[in-house]
C-alpha cells in the first residue's frame, strides 16, 4: 500500500473473502481427515487386526510358556484394546516362582510378558527326592537338580527357611557354591543353630541370622589353616578352629574383629 493510501471497502472484500475460503478449506480438511481416522479406527476395532495374535512371554527359566500364558487368562483372538493388562499382570505374581511381572501391547495385535523370576538358590531334601529353595524361601514342588547349589537338611517351609535363603541370597557365588550342605541343628539358646559341611572338607558352625556376614570372611579363614587337617570352624561368636580330636584354637580374623 503506497503511503497515505486507505483501500476502500469494495477493494477490500475480495481479499477478505480469499482470507475466509482459505479458512474454510483447511477447516474441511481437517474434518475430513478426522472422519476418515474414525472410520479407520472403528474398522480396526471391529477387524481381526485388533484381536490379539500372538503372545510372547520373556524372562521365564522355571516357569514353562504355557503356564505363564494360562495364568494371565490372555487367549489369542481377544479385543486387544479391552484386556486388563494390569490384571494380567497381577495374576502372573499368584505362580510362586515370579517375582515380578509386566504386560504390554505390541501393535497393532500383539502382547508381550516380562516376567522377573525368583531365583533358585539351594534344594530341599525331603524324604524321597530333593525340591528347589527359592531365594524368597519358597519350595518348589517340581524335582529339579541344581548345578553347585546346597543341600539343605532338616528344613521346613516357614520363617526359619526364609531367612536362611535371605542370608544365602547375600553370599558371593563363588561361596556360595563352596557349600555342600547346610543342616538345621536348633538348640534351647538358639533356635536359628546350623552347621555348613563345605566342599573342601571343613565343617562350620554358625547361626542364621549373622551368617551371610560370617561367612564373607570365610576364604580367609581358611587360608590360615592347614588344608591337610580338616575340623570344624566356630563362627557362632568369635571365629574358632578346632580340628577333628584336637584342642580348640581361635583364629586370628582381623577383619572379624572390626
Amino acid at each position: 500500500m503506497e503511503k497515505g493510501k486507505v483501500l476502500s471497502l469494495e477493494d477490500r472484500i475480495p481479499k477478505i473473502k480469499e482470507h475466509r475460503r482459505r479458512k474454510a478449506n483447511r477447516r474441511l480438511i481437517f474434518l475430513l481427515a478426522l472422519f476418515f481416522l474414525l472410520i479407520v479406527c472403528v474398522i480396526y476395532i471391529q477387524s481381526p487386526l485388533s484381536q490379539i495374535n500372538s503372545i510372547d512371554v520373556n524372562g521365564i527359566e522355571l516357569v514353562t510358556k504355557e503356564k505363564a500364558i494360562g495364568s494371565s487368562e490372555l487367549k489369542k483372538g481377544q479385543n486387544i484394546w479391552k484386556i486388563n493388562k494390569k490384571l494380567a499382570a497381577k495374576n502372573l505374581l499368584s505362580i510362586p516362582e515370579i517375582k515380578h511381572a509386566e504386560v504390554l501391547t505390541k501393535f497393532p495385535n500383539n502382547i508381550v510378558i516380562n516376567i522377573k523370576e525368583y531365583s533358585p538358590i539351594a534344594l530341599l531334601m525331603s524324604e524321597k527326592d530333593f525340591h528347589p529353595v527359592l531365594e524368597n524361601g519358597t519350595i518348589l514342588e517340581e524335582n529339579s537338580k541344581l548345578a553347585d547349589a546346597p543341600i539343605l537338611i532338616n528344613f521346613k517351609e516357614g520363617a526359619i527357611l526364609e531367612d536362611l535363603a535371605a542370608q544365602l541370597k547375600k553370599f558371593p557365588s563363588e561361596i556360595l557354591n563352596a557349600v555342600s550342605e547346610i543342616h538345621y541343628d536348633p538348640k534351647e539358646t538358639d533356635k536359628y543353630h546350623v552347621y555348613l559341611f563345605m566342599n573342601d572338607g571343613f565343617e562350620v558352625n554358625a547361626t542364621i541370622p549373622t551368617l551371610a556376614t560370617k561367612m564373607i570372611h570365610y576364604p580367609s579363614i581358611v587360608s590360615q589353616l592347614d588344608p591337610k587337617v580338616k575340623g570344624v570352624i566356630d563362627l557362632e561368636v568369635g571365629s574358632f578352629f578346632k580340628a577333628y580330636d584336637l584342642e580348640e584354637e581361635e583364629i586370628n580374623e582381623g577383619e572379624e574383629e572390626r
